[in-house]
């Protein structure tokens, strides 16, 4: 089974630079719409059997928008599991200013989450934000589906995704976050072992 991992299109908070967890949620900027229309021709030919969603409206705004591009028709279902870290006091905050009074945090939580106290601000822990995940994906072993496309946030997905990778903690955001909009594809035979095709790719952007 391949695996299809979308994030969200750019959204107002995303380009006020603001945490935007579980708890948060903000509008679509239009130039993300089209975007997602571009990623939605991209993907066209990918016969996809499901496409899951987050629950929470920018991603499942974005899932519908990618979908009206494809090909094929396939249904939208939206899953609780898929939302964003639940971000506690971090909700709506500018990154600017937790990072005047939380540097190290700050840090820890871009580069090294084993360092990231969650307690301090009421958040998820990691486990919990890429186990409810992780375990969603791996739910989905006994289903006859070839191409499944999931639409969700950046800070859970590169988390979760690297775990499914067999990443240890302190490794989770190594190399950074997923971008807006992009596409980072896994393969499993055994869903105990999984295979990174591509990660976090939005060259269709440059496609005229």
């Amino acid at each position: 089974m391949k695996f299809y991992f979308i994030r969200h299109g750019k959204t107002l908070w995303n380009l006020e630079g603001r945490f935007q967890g579980a708890s948060g949620d903000s509008p679509l900027l239009e130039e993300s719409i089209e975007t997602l229309k571009k990623l939605g021709q991209y993907l066209q030919e990918t016969p996809f059997d499901v496409i899951y969603s987050s629950d929470l409206p920018r991603a499942k705004t974005s899932a519908q928008i990618i979908q009206s591009q494809l090909k094929d028709s396939c249904p939208l279902v939206e899953i609780a599991s898929l939302r964003e870290w639940q971000l506690g006091k971090l909700e709506g905050a500018k990154f600017a200013t937790l990072e005047a009074i939380y540097p190290e945090q700050l840090k820890a939580f871009r580069t090294n989450l084993a360092k990231f106290d969650s307690t301090l601000f009421g958040a998820e822990s990691v486990c919990q934000t890429t186990q409810r995940t992780t375990q969603f994906i791996k739910s989905l072993e006994s289903k006859p589906f070839e191409h499944v496309m999931i639409v969700g946030h950046g800070a859970n997905l590169t988390a979760s995704i690297r775990t499914l990778l067999g990443y240890d903690t302190p490794l989770l955001r190594k190399d950074g976050g997923l971008a807006n909009a992009s596409v980072t594809i896994l393969e499993t035979q055994d869903f105990t072992n999984f295979n990174l095709l591509v990660w976090n790719d939005t060259s269709y952007q440059d496609n005229n």
